[in-house]
Protein backbone atom coordinates (compact mmCIF):
# COMPACT_ATOMS: atom_id res chain seq x y z
CA UNK A 1 0.00 0.00 0.00
CA UNK A 2 1.34 3.35 -1.16
CA UNK A 3 1.26 6.43 1.41
CA UNK A 4 -1.26 8.35 -1.33
CA UNK A 5 -3.72 5.37 -0.83
CA UNK A 6 -3.64 4.95 2.44
CA UNK A 7 -5.31 8.81 2.25
CA UNK A 8 -7.95 7.44 -0.14
CA UNK A 9 -10.84 6.99 1.66
CA UNK A 10 -14.12 5.34 0.64
CA UNK A 11 -17.81 5.17 2.10
CA UNK A 12 -17.40 1.53 3.15
CA UNK A 13 -13.52 2.55 4.89
CA UNK A 14 -15.11 5.32 6.98
CA UNK A 15 -16.38 4.42 10.62
CA UNK A 16 -16.80 5.83 13.67
CA UNK A 17 -13.23 6.75 15.59
CA UNK A 18 -12.16 7.73 12.09
CA UNK A 19 -11.07 11.33 11.68
CA UNK A 20 -12.98 12.82 9.64
CA UNK A 21 -11.82 13.61 6.27
CA UNK A 22 -11.15 17.76 5.82
CA UNK A 23 -12.94 19.71 3.45
CA UNK A 24 -12.83 23.40 1.87
CA UNK A 25 -15.51 23.96 0.01
CA UNK A 26 -17.80 27.24 -1.40
CA UNK A 27 -20.54 28.24 1.31
CA UNK A 28 -23.22 30.48 0.76
CA UNK A 29 -23.17 33.87 1.24
CA UNK A 30 -19.84 33.78 -0.60
CA UNK A 31 -17.92 31.90 2.86
CA UNK A 32 -15.35 29.23 2.34
CA UNK A 33 -16.60 26.41 4.55
CA UNK A 34 -13.71 24.69 6.10
CA UNK A 35 -13.91 21.81 8.46
CA UNK A 36 -10.31 22.44 9.76
CA UNK A 37 -12.12 25.94 11.65
CA UNK A 38 -14.72 24.28 13.70
CA UNK A 39 -12.34 21.70 15.13
CA UNK A 40 -12.99 21.83 19.42
CA UNK A 41 -16.81 21.94 18.55
CA UNK A 42 -19.38 19.36 17.47
CA UNK A 43 -19.96 19.54 13.76
CA UNK A 44 -23.29 18.13 12.03
CA UNK A 45 -21.94 17.01 8.07
CA UNK A 46 -24.90 15.78 6.24
CA UNK A 47 -25.06 15.02 2.36
CA UNK A 48 -28.17 15.76 0.31
CA UNK A 49 -28.46 14.93 -3.47
CA UNK A 50 -30.11 18.36 -4.67
CA UNK A 51 -31.68 21.81 -3.49
CA UNK A 52 -35.18 22.12 -3.70
CA UNK A 53 -36.56 18.63 -4.05
CA UNK A 54 -38.72 17.40 -1.25
CA UNK A 55 -36.60 15.14 0.77
CA UNK A 56 -33.61 17.55 0.78
CA UNK A 57 -35.86 21.17 1.44
CA UNK A 58 -37.78 19.07 4.37
CA UNK A 59 -34.05 17.70 5.60
CA UNK A 60 -33.19 21.53 5.75
CA UNK A 61 -36.24 22.88 6.92
CA UNK A 62 -35.64 21.04 10.40
CA UNK A 63 -32.05 21.16 10.56
CA UNK A 64 -32.75 24.28 10.69
CA UNK A 65 -35.82 24.72 12.89
CA UNK A 66 -33.81 22.98 15.41
CA UNK A 67 -30.82 25.08 14.53
CA UNK A 68 -30.77 26.86 18.16
CA UNK A 69 -30.90 23.46 20.12
CA UNK A 70 -27.67 22.58 17.81
CA UNK A 71 -25.98 26.03 18.76
CA UNK A 72 -26.84 25.54 22.74
CA UNK A 73 -24.73 22.34 22.36
CA UNK A 74 -21.83 24.35 20.44
CA UNK A 75 -22.31 22.45 17.20
CA UNK A 76 -22.41 23.31 13.97
CA UNK A 77 -24.76 22.10 11.26
CA UNK A 78 -23.13 22.30 7.58
CA UNK A 79 -25.26 20.75 4.58
CA UNK A 80 -23.41 19.63 1.60
CA UNK A 81 -24.53 18.89 -2.01
CA UNK A 82 -23.04 19.32 -5.46
CA UNK A 83 -25.41 22.27 -5.80
CA UNK A 84 -23.51 25.25 -6.75
CA UNK A 85 -23.40 28.76 -3.74
CA UNK A 86 -25.42 30.32 -5.51
CA UNK A 87 -28.22 27.95 -5.64
CA UNK A 88 -27.78 27.54 -2.40
CA UNK A 89 -28.45 30.98 -1.91
CA UNK A 90 -31.64 30.56 -3.29
CA UNK A 91 -32.88 27.55 -1.86
CA UNK A 92 -31.70 29.29 1.57
CA UNK A 93 -33.55 32.73 0.84
CA UNK A 94 -37.17 30.33 -0.47
CA UNK A 95 -37.33 28.15 2.33
CA UNK A 96 -35.68 30.47 4.88
CA UNK A 97 -33.18 28.10 6.11
CA UNK A 98 -30.66 29.28 8.60
CA UNK A 99 -27.80 26.35 8.52
CA UNK A 100 -24.80 26.40 6.67
CA UNK A 101 -24.57 25.23 3.02
CA UNK A 102 -21.63 24.47 1.24
CA UNK A 103 -21.16 23.68 -2.70
CA UNK A 104 -19.44 20.52 -3.58
CA UNK A 105 -19.69 20.93 -7.29
CA UNK A 106 -16.33 18.93 -7.86
CA UNK A 107 -17.06 15.98 -5.71
CA UNK A 108 -14.13 16.13 -3.52
CA UNK A 109 -15.73 16.37 0.36
CA UNK A 110 -18.38 13.81 -1.58
CA UNK A 111 -16.03 11.32 -2.23
CA UNK A 112 -13.94 11.62 1.10
CA UNK A 113 -16.40 10.74 2.86
CA UNK A 114 -17.50 7.64 0.03
CA UNK A 115 -21.64 9.18 -0.43
CA UNK A 116 -20.95 9.22 -4.24
CA UNK A 117 -22.64 6.01 -4.57
CA UNK A 118 -24.56 3.15 -7.41
CA UNK A 119 -28.09 3.91 -6.90
CA UNK A 120 -31.10 2.50 -8.36
CA UNK A 121 -34.36 3.80 -9.15
CA UNK A 122 -37.10 1.94 -11.45
CA UNK A 123 -34.83 -0.85 -12.42
CA UNK A 124 -32.22 2.18 -13.82
CA UNK A 125 -28.57 2.44 -12.17
CA UNK A 126 -26.90 5.94 -11.70
CA UNK A 127 -24.83 7.59 -9.61
CA UNK A 128 -25.39 9.77 -7.06
CA UNK A 129 -25.47 10.95 -2.94
CA UNK A 130 -26.71 8.66 -1.01
CA UNK A 131 -28.32 11.25 1.97
CA UNK A 132 -25.85 10.62 4.77
CA UNK A 133 -25.18 12.27 8.48
CA UNK A 134 -21.94 11.99 9.94
CA UNK A 135 -21.29 13.82 13.77
CA UNK A 136 -18.03 14.81 14.19
CA UNK A 137 -17.08 15.41 17.81
CA UNK A 138 -14.83 17.96 19.22
CA UNK A 139 -11.70 15.97 18.04
CA UNK A 140 -12.54 15.79 14.81
CA UNK A 141 -13.28 12.19 14.91
CA UNK A 142 -16.41 10.70 13.89
CA UNK A 143 -18.67 10.07 16.61
CA UNK A 144 -21.81 8.32 14.82
CA UNK A 145 -22.86 7.95 10.98
CA UNK A 146 -26.45 7.58 9.59
CA UNK A 147 -26.33 6.05 5.90
CA UNK A 148 -29.51 5.89 3.85
CA UNK A 149 -30.96 8.35 6.02
CA UNK A 150 -35.38 8.87 5.92
CA UNK A 151 -35.98 12.72 6.46
CA UNK A 152 -39.00 12.18 8.73
CA UNK A 153 -37.47 12.60 12.90
CA UNK A 154 -33.87 12.39 11.05
CA UNK A 155 -32.96 15.93 12.37
CA UNK A 156 -33.89 15.19 15.86
CA UNK A 157 -32.41 12.04 16.09
CA UNK A 158 -29.08 13.84 15.15
CA UNK A 159 -29.92 15.82 18.26
CA UNK A 160 -30.56 13.07 20.91
CA UNK A 161 -27.10 11.77 19.39
CA UNK A 162 -25.41 14.90 19.72
CA UNK A 163 -27.29 15.31 23.54
CA UNK A 164 -25.35 11.77 24.46
CA UNK A 165 -22.00 11.88 22.70
CA UNK A 166 -21.63 15.32 24.68
CA UNK A 167 -22.97 14.35 27.93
Amino acid sequence: MTDSSKNDIHSTDLKVTDKAPLFELPGDSDKIVRLADFIGQPVIVYFYPKDDTSGCTNEAIDFSQLKSEFEKLGATIIGISPDSAQKHDRFKAKHDLTITLAADEERKAIEAYGVWVEKQMYGRRYMGIERTTFLIGRDGRIAKIWRKVRVKGHAAAVLEALRTVEA
